[in-house]
């Protein structure tokens, strides 16, 4: 299994855009073949700070995931909004 933690630092002015396209990635992700878990938190102790927890079966799953519509236009849209940095592993 793959566990992803995506750390975001999003300002005031985005918070909302950006918590918006979050949630909709996390709902279509939600349906792509090899997830386990898709999960989008907000930190109680630092403003402007969100966190998306997945879990993916295998890399193939999680290949087809980062290939999937909602990955190529939701992520970059994020990116755009907001800064992310990923933590990856293997379990």
């Amino acid at each position: 299994m793959i566990r992803i933690n995506v750390f975001i630092q999003v300002n005031d002015e985005n918070l909302a855009a950006l918590t918006e396209a979050a949630k909709k990635l996390v709902a279509a992700s939600l349906n792509d073949e090899g997830c386990v878990a898709y999960d989008l938190f907000t930190s109680a102790t630092r403003p402007g700070v969100l966190m998306i927890c997945e879990t993916w079966a295998s890399p193939e799953a999680l290949a087809k995931h980062e290939s999937a519509a909602h990955f190529t236009t939701l992520v970059p849209e994020m990116e755009r909004l907001g800064s992310l940095k990923l933590e990856k592993f293997n379990f």
